[in-house]
């Protein structure tokens, strides 16, 4: 009798660690998942920009350090190959962008030109998508976070190597409004 109660134990025992190291991959890769949609995103981001700067390479030709501020923006966020660089690139392009459509307001035949509106309006579609990307990622990131510190599932985590992911973060410069001055 003593033997079939230990061995219900040590299977309800088994059965609960596998279920908490199948909850921990899970999360995993729905943190993998999450950013691999922000990348998607990002990537859909850097090919619309070479349009654009065709598309007012024409009207701004005396604002060449914008156009040159866009495209070593761009450059950068194709180099970035960690969550973190792409993040600072991300970061980087977004600046360089509001900068451009700041500039562009200069230019009414610009801001006309059907182009340069589509092309606008893809990449205030695509901001929309990789900003809730990145809120996805984010909580996806604290939720497995959130997983790998409780107890027990800590110790569990530590012992397969979860370890802990950050946060896709916008800088400071993000979050300031555009300052144009000619």
């Amino acid at each position: 009798m003593i033997g079939w109660i230990i061995g219900i134990i040590v299977v309800v025992l088994v059965l609960w660690l596998v279920l908490m190291y199948n909850s921990l991959v899970r999360v995993r890769n729905q943190v993998v998942n999450a950013w691999a949609q922000i990348d998607v995103q990002l990537k859909r981001r850097t090919d619309l920009i070479p349009n654009l700067i065709e598309s007012v390479k024409g009207y701004m030709k005396h604002e060449k350090e914008v156009l040159m501020g866009v495209t070593k923006a761009r450059t950068a966020m194709m180099a970035a190959e960690t969550p973190t660089k792409k993040a600072e690139a991300n970061n980087m392009l977004t600046g360089a962008l509001k900068s451009l459509f700041a500039v562009s307001e200069n230019y009414p035949d610009l801001k006309a030109n059907q182009n340069f509106l589509q092309l606008q309006e893809e990449l205030v579609g695509t901001e929309n998508k990789v900003a809730y990307s990145r809120q996805h990622y984010n909580d996806m990131v604290m939720r497995y976070n959130t997983k790998i510190e409780v107890f027990p599932t800590n110790i569990f985590a530590g012992m397969f190597s979860f370890v802990k992911r950050e946060s896709f973060e916008a800088s400071a410069a993000d979050k300031e409004p555009v300052k144009v001055s000619f």
